[in-house]
């Protein structure tokens, strides 16, 4: 059974049941899952964690799920790189890669909606709905073709072609609205007031955001049962960066590792950095952009997690980088060309974050640094597309090689010599 207790409101912390229910309605903030913390601390162990599958599901206990209820394709427990190449790069010398792209969608998304569909067919919910950047819906469709679910996906019209495969492969009913994610997501607050669905980021947004902080429990595991000094995240909502370092503080509530203060650090496109803008101004109280980037799957111009960002930021000792697209586009390239890792755009945000943050001495050269890289970049090809060098096109014989080879290399083809290459 869960060891989930009720609703908290962590404004007023008036307390609700384990509904479909995301405001407080006394004071309208946002509520999330609290749990018996006592409980998980009596009866779970590190063994009993490492016992179970390779997946989110592992920890089970700290999830608002039954576990028999639980639909699971395979979502979390995914790579945590030494990335040494890419540290060298930047001068890092402790720095880590956690290595999202490789879900079963593709992108973090399928931790919050493995969650999220779980709790929503336990209240009973028959379909499935979500305001997306594209990795949401993407995962939404796959999670309800397994559950044997309706899933109704609202995107922006214009998001990457391969997100928008990346959907309708599941066969779900694809909702193309004109307008940006807020618009989106302005509209889908609206139906849920209407439809009896599972909107997963809106009536049932404090189970699916629950889904996040097995990314904080994961690291910790990787790292042999310790928290990191320092990670670097992408920011949209918020609710990720936020949640990360809630699974550090849950796992050492129930004693599974020491506490510490680890620092959170964020990373925005300058074309929609409503976080960052108001943190390089001092500022708690961010305002609302119109996005403008190729970062799409970032583009939330009104973040529901905003001001909690901005507090973690503050009360961690973070900091919040802001790239532009063709440094988005670098980011992309130098993770891949040092560490084999193809990313999305979102994941050049972070590394093209993590390279201005280590520039401006933001990240200490020894600290243990984790840099969570969200999304898979065969999802927004269109990107980077016209960044890459050109195929070399040759007639199949040596000479033409050689002629092609120079010219691109700027010297002579290796010989074989002796016999060997």
């Amino acid at each position: 059974m869960s060891y989930a207790t009720n609703l908290r409101c962590r404004e007023c912390h008036r307390e609700y049941p384990l509904a479909a229910q995301h405001v407080c309605e006394f004071c309208f903030g946002p509520v999330e899952v609290t749990y018996d913390y006592d409980a998980i601390r009596r009866n779970v162990t590190r063994a009993h964690i490492e016992s179970g599958p390779a997946s989110l599901w592992r920890y089970h206990d700290f999830l608002p799920v039954d576990r028999q209820d639980a639909i699971d394709i395979g979502a979390g427990f995914t790579p945590l790189i030494r990335a040494k190449n890419l540290g060298k790069a930047l001068g890092l010398n402790n720095l880590y890669i956690k290595n999202d792209t490789v879900n079963p969608t593709w992108s973090f998304k399928d931790r919050v909606v493995a969650v999220a569909a779980s709790r929503a067919r336990e209240l009973g919910f028959e379909k499935l709905a979500c305001a997306s950047t594209g990795n949401l819906a993407n995962s939404v469709s796959a999670h309800a073709a397994a559950a044997g679910m309706e899933a109704v996906v609202f995107i922006p019209h214009d998001l990457e072609a391969g997100k928008i495969v990346g959907s309708s492969i599941y066969g779900p009913t694809l909702v193309k609205v004109q307008g940006n994610y807020d618009a989106v997501n302005r509209l889908c607050a609206e139906l849920s007031s209407t439809y009896p669905w599972a909107f997963v980021n809106v009536n049932v947004r404090p189970y699916y955001s629950e889904g996040s902080k097995t990314l904080g429990f994961e690291v910790a595991e990787q790292l042999g049962w310790r928290a990191p000094d320092h990670c670097v995240v992408p920011i949209a909502s918020g609710s990720l960066f936020v949640k990360i370092k809630k699974g550090f503080e849950e796992l050492a509530k129930a004693g599974l590792i020491e506490p510490k203060a680890t620092r959170m650090s964020g990373a925005q496109a300058t074309g929609c950095s409503p976080v960052a803008t108001a943190w390089e101004e001092g500022s708690m109280n961010f305002r609302p952009q119109r996005p403008n980037t190729i970062a799409k799957s970032l583009a939330i111009g009104n973040p529901a997690d905003g001001y909690y960002s901005l507090v973690q930021l503050r009360d961690t000792g973070g900091a919040c980088g802001s790239v532009s697209d063709d440094e988005i586009v670098a980011g992309m390239k130098l993770l891949a060309e040092t560490e084999g890792i193809f990313a999305e755009t979102a994941g050049g945000v972070t590394v093209a974050s993590l390279k201005q943050l280590a520039e401006q001495g933001r990240i200490g050269a020894d600290e243990l640094t984790v840099a969570f890289v969200t999304g898979a970049g065969f999802k927004t090809l269109e990107a980077v597309t016209d960044a890459l060098s050109p195929a070399l096109e040759i007639e199949a014989t040596v000479e033409s090689f050689e002629r092609a080879y120079e010219a691109h290399a700027g010297k002579s083809a290796p010989h074989l010599v002796q016999g060997v290459a």
